[in-house]
């Protein structure tokens, strides 16, 4: 006897009875098999009733027969094809007797074939499947929508695209919408209701233009908002309610229509989480509202409706742990570890921090780090030695490690967002606040001790230290330099040596680990946030190691790639959601940049008198100086997104005496300061001197300038085209007389700062500048001038004049931007009798990013002096174009599952704009809005052929021969489907044979 120890393709593995019952399947099947001669190969085409109950019934008992290692028994998985041939065939049959055998049948395939087997059959079942989950047979329907909810894929497979095709064809989605929509509690089983649910579920999260349909049916949205809220007894069919609001609410138009509804769902979502429903009930309502809070402002928004009693769920499920002691469950832990993420919240201010603090946050994420510290606790007092030593002992346990990072996260967000001042000799929370800065030091010097035997820790803690380091909340700031200098005394010089010299060799080794250099840049941002290190780090270097650091890193693209840090909110979710804008973080791609740039931005602002010496230096052949700094600096803040980043570029600005906020429409803006060009208004100081300024840009950008009381004029038509305010004869011209406390260079310095977006000034100067930007309430200026360092999530102030486009900067609208009239569009307009489409504007604005325009409106010809001027193109393009001129910024159509459910016309309307523009700005010669316009159509031409054939139609028609090109190359795949369909019958020939060409060129372009 051999050994028994054999593979899976061991036939002595497969019991005789098992055998017998394939042979007597292979027979039945056929019985029902025909050779077509016009289709070789084996097709089951059995219209016997009899011999399909008999195949049925041994496929589910062979089904029955398998399991574990045989299901990759060659036998086994050589007759999987058959079966699926033969109950594809047996699904399409009326007789429902059969028809209820055929469907428990599959279900069982379905259940017990492995994934790696299944996703090659996936595609013969969806279709019959997805066409009977509406049957009239309610157990029919149901075993249907179970077996498609379990062999649709959950990971990417080859032929995808070909079963969301089957998926969109039959209809399944919305046969599940009625489904779930006619569904009557007592007329049907739960069951029936539990599966279409969980079908949806299946279908929205690895599908999303299937979206659109889910969350627009307001009938649809109102079931699952009852089912939440009554069927008290059913947790099953609130977890899979709860599981489909989620895939919704990955989709930002599905979210907000969710939050919509308001205290309705939010507060049965609320009652989810309560500590009273079972832990897969309340998992489901914690990840439902980590999916409604993905952004801040959808957070807000959620929090608005019922911020404590969800502060208090949210609690009440992070103490889980600390109920339960070190016996907790797999299901405790999913619960502990979902609430923690949804702890993370608090990385955005508001009230609900208050909130945090008042139902003892730091108790709880103590009690975690410490087991059961405050029941230990004979006296509220404890020396530093003895927290110290209590912190040691307790972290060294592997108590709360699943747990950890978050806790340090939501420690460091707390500590970041703590605005009101902390009495540490009366507040209540004292004890627990000063250990958990102990816990958080002890843990930071214990990681990066690590670090130096290459055992790299996770880098949640590093950041908590730095957080707290710089925490608005002086007592917190000022407790952990404290705690953390005690703490590092013992090895005072060997880890930040370890540090910079680790930092100063990255640039010259050729692998390095991202992670690791972003933990290291952070490590060392906490070190020169205590003054004693800070010297230390000086007198190492510390400048030219960061500047090198920060040289190498843009010109090599380090930052590409998400580093999966723990603090963001919606790691899980992130390439699952869509129509969502923009879902970068704060912190964005370029997180190691941020972090060399606080540690920059630090040592500069401590060093500046020596600040020469420290960048006029060599390493590796280069030379480097302040010039070059400025200029890298410069770069980030132009055309860096992320917030956070630019962030501190601006603050590394700042220490180096640019103090600002610099943009691209800044410096276009910031042109019309040395010309005279559309002034209107003189600045006069108390000593005769005066500046002369645009009333529209000081009205936004710094309105504390002007007297409104004597700007406000009611406006009158008067029934002409053009509002009298505008005038007739001469440009308007207004003197406003300044106090005498205004200095003229500091005023001078100031108008820099409102139309470039940023100034320099010395440090005498400063002083004046900080009382000037107070008065004027410029407080991010001001933040600036104070070299303070950023808020974590503050949001970056961005230049944004389209305030000039209502109201505020009508006064000083000096022309109308007439667009093509439109019959099919009624106008009115809020401030003239102007009937045609049109918006007032403001010549400034627009010549100082337009040159074209610039030279129209100084020429001295007719056009410079016209009130009014017609641009042929319609009224959506216009606006498009505008808000880029006061913006910098061109708005996107629609995207994501609002994108892939228009129709074709409906997306050549969203698109047509943008052709237009790109026929327009070739003339006023704007290349940056002619490439932003093309890229976004590009972007949006689909698989389909059609919507480029449209394009290439209106491109053609305007001239515009590069989006005849693209839209041509897009075609040319479609060529044979779009000839045989007639959609080329009204295209130009000469088009139809550069597509014809193209095509051709294309296959001969692919491999055979």
């Amino acid at each position: 006897m051999g050994s028994s120890k054999r593979g899976p393709d061991n036939k002595q593995s497969i019991t005789d009875h098992t055998r017998n019952l394939h042979l007597r399947l292979q027979q039945a099947l056929n019985l029902g098999t025909r050779r077509p001669q016009e289709r070789p190969g084996r097709k089951w085409q059995c219209t016997d009733i009899q011999i399909q109950k008999q195949v049925v019934r041994l496929i589910s008992a062979y089904l029955d027969s398998v399991s574990g290692v045989v299901l990759h028994n060659p036998l086994f998985k050589n007759s999987v094809p058959d079966i699926v041939e033969a109950l594809v065939c047996t699904l399409e049959c009326k007789n429902e007797a059969l028809l209820s055998m055929a469907t428990n049948a599959t279900l069982k395939l379905v259940s017990t074939l492995p994934s790696s087997i299944m996703e090659s059959h996936v595609l013969d079942l969806v279709s019959p499947l997805s066409s009977l989950i509406s049957h009239r047979q309610t157990d029919i329907a149901t075993a249907c929508a179970k077996a498609l909810t379990i062999a649709l894929p959950n990971r990417t497979i080859a032929n995808e695209k070909e079963v969301w095709d089957v998926v969109k064809r039959t209809e399944s989605v919305s046969q599940a919408i009625n489904n779930i929509r006619s569904f009557s509690r007592g007329a049907k089983p739960i069951e029936y209701f539990q599966q279409m649910v969980l079908l949806l579920s299946k279908v929205l999260l690895r599908w999303p233009p299937s979206r659109f349909s889910v969350w627009s049916d307001a009938l649809l949205l109102q079931t699952l908002y009852d089912a939440l809220a009554n069927w008290d007894s059913d947790s099953f069919v609130k977890v899979e309610v709860l599981r489909l609001l989620s895939a919704i609410a990955l989709c930002d138009s599905g979210a907000m229509k969710l939050l919509q509804n308001g205290e309705g769902l939010l507060e049965a979502m609320v009652q989810c989480m309560d500590s009273s429903q079972p832990h897969s009930v309340r998992v489901e309502g914690f990840k439902l509202a980590q999916g409604l809070a993905l952004n801040a402002q959808r957070a807000f928004k959620m929090l608005s409706f019922c911020c404590e009693p969800f502060i208090r769920a949210l609690i009440s499920g992070i103490s889980e742990w600390r109920m339960k002691s070190r016996k907790v469950s797999n299901d405790q832990i999913s619960l502990i570890v979902e609430a923690r993420i949804l702890a993370l919240i608090t990385r955005w201010g508001g009230k609900h921090h208050k909130l945090f603090w008042r139902y003892g946050i730091d108790k709880v994420l103590l009690d975690l780090l410490l087991e059961n510290f405050h029941n230990q606790l004979h006296d509220n007092s404890l020396s530093l030695k003895g927290q110290i030593s209590i912190a040691r002992e307790s972290l060294n346990s592997n108590y709360s490690l699943v747990v950890r990072d978050h806790i340090w996260d939501i420690l460091g967000c707390l500590a970041t967002h703590w605005e009101e001042d902390f009495h540490s000799e009366r507040h209540k929370k004292k004890l627990s606040i000063d250990m958990l800065i102990t816990c958080a030091c002890v843990a930071f010097v214990d990681t990066i001790q690590k670090w130096i035997t290459h055992d790299l820790q996770r880098e949640s803690v590093i950041r908590a230290v730095l957080l707290m380091i710089h925490s608005p909340c002086t007592y917190i700031a000022s407790k952990i330099r404290f705690v953390l200098s005690e703490v590092l005394r013992p090895n005072r010089g060997h880890i930040l040596k370890h540090l910079l010299s680790t930092l100063k060799n990255i640039p010259s080794r050729n692998n390095f680990d991202r992670l690791q250099i972003m933990s290291y840049v952070m490590a060392l941002a906490c070190y020169i946030g205590l003054p004693e290190f800070r010297v230390q780090v000086l007198e190492l270097s510390g400048v030219r190691t960061l500047f090198t650091l920060l040289t190498w890193c843009l010109s090599n693209g380090v930052n590409e790639g998400s580093l999966g840090s723990t603090l963001y909110l919606h790691n899980s979710l992130l390439g699952r959601t869509c129509c969502l804008v923009s879902l970068e973080d704060w912190e964005g791609e370029d997180i190691i940049v941020l972090y060399i740039l606080w540690g920059l931005g630090e040592l500069i602002k401590h060093s500046t008198p020596h600040i020469s010496n420290n960048l006029h230096v060599s390493s590796g052949g280069m030379r480097y100086s302040v010039p070059e700094l400025l200029n890298n600096l410069w770069e980030i803040c132009i055309n860096t997104s992320a917030p956070g980043v630019r962030w501190f570029a601006t603050f590394a600005l700042s220490a180096l005496g640019l103090y600002g906020f610099p943009s691209k429409l800044g410096n276009r803006i910031g042109k019309a300061l040395s010309e005279e060009d559309h002034k209107d208004i003189r600045l006069i100081l108390a000593n005769g001197d005066c500046l002369s300024v645009h009333g529209v840009i000081l009205a936004i950008r710094c309105p504390s300038l002007l007297p409104f009381e004597e700007f406000h004029i009611s406006e009158e038509t008067n029934g002409s085209s053009v509002p009298s305010s505008m005038g007739m004869g001469d440009r308007f011209q207004k003197e406003i007389r300044l106090s005498s406390h205004v200095d003229h260079q500091a005023l001078s310095r100031l108008l820099d700062f409102v139309y470039f977006g940023y100034l320099q000034a010395e440090e005498e100067l400063v002083k004046k500048l900080k009382t000037l930007a107070k008065r004027c309430n410029l407080q991010p200026l001001l933040q600036m001038l104070c070299c303070k360092v950023p808020k974590w999530g503050t949001p970056f102030p961005s230049y944004d004049l389209s305030l000039a486009l209502g109201p505020v900067g009508h006064r000083f609208s000096d022309v109308i931007m007439e667009a093509k009239a439109n019959e099919t569009l009624v106008w009115t307009c809020d401030f003239c009798s102007v009937l045609v489409p049109h918006v007032h504007v403001h010549k400034v604005i627009l010549a100082s990013s337009c040159d074209y325009l610039h030279g129209l409106f100084c020429s001295g010809m007719m056009e410079s002096h016209s009130k009014s001027m017609k641009v042929d193109i319609s009224w959506e393009a216009m606006v498009k174009l505008v808000a880029w001129f006061y913006t910098d910024k061109l708005p996107n159509p629609p995207s994501g599952c609002m994108w892939e459910n228009m129709n074709v016309e409906e997306k050549l309307h969203e698109l047509q704009p943008y052709v237009e523009l790109c026929w327009l700005t070739e003339f006023w010669c704007l290349e940056n809005v002619q490439k932003a316009c093309s890229d976004v159509i590009v972007s949006r031409l689909d698989s389909s052929g059609q919507l480029s054939v449209k394009i290439m139609q209106t491109a053609a028609h305007l001239s515009v021969e590069k989006l005849v090109e693209v839209a041509v190359i897009c075609a040319a795949p479609f060529f044979r489907e779009l000839w045989e369909s007639g959609e080329l019958g009204d295209l130009d020939e000469v088009l139809v044979d550069r597509i014809r060409f193209a095509s051709v060129e294309l296959s001969q372009e692919r491999p055979l």
